[in-house]
C-alpha cells in the first residue's frame, strides 16, 4: 500500500479566536509522553499495513514548531522505521512565526524538512490581534528570513481574508507585503467563523461586524488577479504555487505545472489514501475512515495501555467514495479527470453523474468536455454549493 502520513501536533500556546481545530494551550508538558505515544502508533500501523510506501509527511496542528529537534527527530526516525519512506518524500512542518528562531529552522532543516508553511495570516497588527495570534508582522518577516538562512527553498505562507471590517485596500496591502516575501507556494483561506470560538461570541454579542460575503468575494477575486500577474499557477481553490515562464502548454496533473504544489495535500484532494496519527487524526484507507481519540491526554492514555487510540470507525461506500472523489477533486484546476474516474471505478463519469453536471454546466458552475470536469471561475466562488451536488 501507499499512504501519505499525517502528524497532528495538537499543542499551542495560545489558542487563536477563530481557531475550533482539535488543539489545546496550556499541554506543552505532555509533549515527550505525546511523542512517544506517536511513535507507538507509527509502529502499530507500519506492522498492520505492511510498512506502507509514504511519499510524504506533514506534520499539522497546532504548533508543530512547539516540538523541539530532538521530539521531531524522534517522530522522523520512527516513520522512516515504520514505512517505507521515500528518499524524495515531501516533508512539510506547520510553524508559527512566533515560535521559531534561525537555530530551530536550521535543525529542522537538517533534519529532513524540505517544506515549511508558516502562519502569517495578516501584515497588520490590528488584524492579528482581532484574530488572536501571538506573533507580530516583523516576527513574520524575520521567520522569513530565518527559514532562508536555514535552507528552505520551499516555503509557503498562510493568510486570512474576509475579517470583520477588513477592507479591500487593507486586503491588497497583505497580498502586495506577501508577494515581497517571495514565497513560492502562497495560501489564501476565507474566514470562517465557527460556532463557539471566542471570535464567533464577539461577533453575536455586536462587538464586531460579521464578515461580508460581497466584500469577501472581491478580495477572493483579487487575489486571483494580483497572483495571476505575479507568476503564480492558481491551483487549488485555496491554494497558489510559482510557476515557470512560460508555464507548459499542454498539462493533465497540476505538479505538471509547478514543483511547489503541496504533493501531501494532493492526496487529500485526489482522494487517496493516508494515515493520520496523534490526538483527533483522521485517515483512510481501503474503504474505511477513522479518527483518534480526541484529548491527548487520552490518546497518550490508551497507546501507554496497549489500547488502540481509534474512538470512531466508518465505512465508506463506493458510492460515497465517488462522490467524495469529485468533492475533492474539483478543488484542483485540473478537476476530475474522466479517465481517472474510469480507472479507479470501472465506470463513466458521465454515467455516474451525467445529470449533476449537466446542471451545474448549465448554471455555470462547472466545464465539462467529456474529459475532465472542472470549477468555473463563478464555481470557484460557490464551491461548497456545487460539491454537495455528488453527496
Amino acid at each position: 500500500m501507499r499512504a501519505a502520513l499525517y502528524v497532528h501536533i495538537p499543542f499551542c500556546k495560545s489558542r487563536c479566536a477563530y481557531c475550533d481545530f482539535n488543539t489545546y494551550a496550556g499541554l506543552e508538558d505532555l509533549l515527550p509522553d505525546y511523542v512517544t505515544a506517536v511513535c507507538r502508533e507509527m509502529e502499530a500501523l507500519g506492522r498492520r499495513w505492511g510498512a506502507p510506501e509514504v511519499p510524504t509527511v506533514y506534520f499539522g496542528g497546532g504548533t508543530p514548531s512547539l516540538l523541539s529537534p530532538t521530539l521531531l527527530g524522534r517522530l522522523l526516525d520512527t516513520a522512516a522505521r515504520a514505512f517505507r519512506l521515500r528518499s524524495d518524500a515531501e516533508i512539510s512542518l506547520e510553524a508559527n512565526p512566533g515560535t521559531v528562531n534561525r537555530a530551530t529552522l536550521r535543525s529542522f532543516r537538517s533534519l529532513g524538512v524540505n517544506r515549511l508553511s508558516l502562519g502569517v495570516q495578516s501584515v497588520h497588527a490590528e488584524e492579528l490581534r482581532l484574530l488572536g495570534r501571538i506573533h507580530t508582522w516583523p516576527e513574520a518577516v524575520a521567520a522569513v528570513a530565518a527559514a532562508r538562512e536555514a535552507g528552505f527553498v520551499n516555503l509557503n505562507l498562510d493568510f486570512i481574508f474576509g475579517l470583520p471590517g477588513q477592507t479591500l485596500a487593507r486586503w491588497e496591502e497583505t497580498l502586495q507585503a506577501a508577494l515581497a516575501l517571495a514565497p513560492e507556494p502562497l495560501s489564501l483561506y476565507c474566514l470562517t467563523v465557527e460556532a463557539d470560538t471566542p471570535l464567533a461570541r464577539r461577533i453575536a454579542a455586536g462587538l464586531l461586524p460579521p464578515p461580508d460575503d460581497d466584500r469577501s468575494a472581491e478580495m477572493y477575486q483579487l487575489a486571483e488577479s494580483r497572483l495571476a500577474d505575479a507568476g503564480f499557477f492558481h491551483y487549488e481553490i485555496s491554494n497558489w504555487a510559482r510557476a515557470p515562464s512560460p508555464p507548459p502548454r499542454r498539462w493533465a496533473a497540476v505538479e505538471e505545472v509547478s514543483p511547489f504544489v503541496c504533493r501531501h495535500n494532493l492526496v487529500y484532494w485526489r482522494n487517496e489514501p493516508w494515515l493520520g496519527v496523534g490526538a483527533g487524526a483522521h485517515s483512510w484507507a481501503a474503504g474505511r475512515r477513522w479518527a483518534n481519540r480526541r484529548h491527548p491526554r487520552a490518546y497518550i492514555a490508551a497507546l501507554s495501555s496497549g489500547d488502540s487510540p481509534v474512538a470512531e470507525e466508518e465505512v465508506i461506500n463506493r458510492r460515497l467514495e465517488m462522490g467524495e472523489t469529485m468533492m475533492m477533486g474539483l478543488r484542483l484546476a485540473e478537476g476530475v479527470s474522466a479517465s481517472r474516474f474510469r480507472s479507479r471505478f470501472g465506470l463513466e463519469l458521465a454515467q455516474v453523474f451525467g445529470e449533476e453536471l449537466a446542471a451545474l454546466v448549465e448554471r455555470g458552475l462547472l466545464t465539462w468536455d467529456g474529459r475532465a470536469a472542472r470549477l468555473t471561475a463563478h464555481g470557484r466562488l460557490l464551491g461548497n454549493q456545487v460539491f454537495m451536488e455528488f453527496l
